[in-house]
């Protein structure tokens, strides 16, 4: 009763099914309290499976805001095989409106494979790792850049080094008609939804739809319309169920972030004033912007450059900065054909 995760799901009903995960975590107001986690599954016959879901991080809400209308909007009996969804993964960060868990002080995406006697966040990413994502063909992992930072609409997948399976991720996150995709390289042993995907034997797809802790118009709609196109490519179903009919869908230009020398991270307190755009392309050594200190008014602003070339993808919202934070991102723009070489896996 004290370890481990308990759910309500029965993978074989035909139909919709709304239930709840449940994580026992023992509180003073109540010693046999569960977390519960809404979750849902939608069933009609053998098919495609896929799992979406989003809420793995608290402050973004375009794929929680998405999710939650799919489950009203899809309609069991136009559609073909399962798509069980998970809008608001990780619930106490949702309730909280914080990145990491209140309970424990966890970030999901940095959880797995997880432990079933550890934390809550720990207990959580052992289910979905172990238990849920190998019953899935297909998991889609919906992000934003969250309260702190503001990151450019990209898909995103995980290297595998699997031949088939890697460019089978590349295909279908391509089909998500988004400009931009990113391909990471954070090894087979990453902490991440998506390197617990790949363990599970899943195919992973994410990305990043927006941030600034809030939705707007154009980010939920690109959200809508990317799950919208990932059913449709899978066969799931035959029409847009979250979409007023599909936006056209852009030419999509991989970048590869596999190097800490893309990023630039402050090495002491600060207030950071950007000098570029997301989306922007930049080269090597050219200035991203400047970090000021306040309590120093005489000491001029400190450049800081690119220490390689690369297309902005994200950039820190928060002006002032302690030393470690990541302040902007340049990730490289690679071919098609670069991306499923296997020569280059490391």
């Amino acid at each position: 009763m004290h370890t481990g995760v308990i759910h309500t799901l029965d993978f074989d009903r035909e139909g919709r099914t709304l239930g709840h995960i449940g994580i026992p975590f023992s509180i003073d107001r109540s010693p046999y309290y569960q977390i519960k986690i809404p979750v849902c599954r939608i069933r009609n016959s053998h098919g495609p499976s896929i799992l979406l879901m989003a809420g793995n991080h608290g402050d973004e809400y375009e794929g929680e805001l998405c999710l939650a209308k799919l489950i009203r909007r899809l309609d069991p009996g136009k559609m073909t095989g399962s798509v069980t969804i998970l809008p608001t993964a990780n619930m106490p960060a949702v309730m909280a409106a914080r990145r990491c868990s209140p309970l424990d002080g966890g970030n999901l995406n940095r959880a797995f494979p997880g432990d079933p006697a550890g934390t809550p966040t720990s207990r959580l990413a052992h289910f979905l790792e172990k238990e849920l994502f190998p019953r899935h063909d297909v998991i889609f992992d919906l992000h934003s850049g969250g309260t702190s930072m503001e990151h450019l609409l990209t898909a995103l997948v995980e290297r595998n080094a699997d031949p088939a399976r890697n460019r089978k991720a590349i295909d279908l996150m391509m089909s998500l008609g988004i400009p931009h995709a990113f391909i990471a390289d954070n090894g087979p042993h990453a902490p991440t939804s998506m390197g617990a995907a790949s363990r599970a034997g899943s195919i992973g797809i994410s990305g990043e739809f927006g941030g600034g802790g809030t939705a707007t118009v154009a980010s939920v709609a690109a959200t809508a319309n990317a799950i919208d196109r990932l059913l449709m490519t899978l066969g799931v179903v035959a029409a847009p169920v979250l979409s007023n009919g599909l936006a056209a869908a852009a030419s999509t230009q991989l970048l590869s972030l596999a190097r800490h020398s893309q990023g630039i991270y402050a090495t002491r307190r600060g207030w950071f004033e950007p000098a570029v755009r997301l989306g922007e392309t930049v080269e090597e050594g050219q200035i991203a912007g400047w970090l000021h200190d306040f309590e120093r008014l005489d000491e001029t602003e400190q450049p800081l450059r690119f220490a390689e070339g690369g297309i902005v993808i994200s950039r820190r919202l928060h002006t002032m900065c302690e030393a470690g934070d990541c302040l902007v991102q340049a990730a490289e723009p690679i071919s098609r054909e670069s991306s499923i070489d296997q020569s280059i896996y490391t």
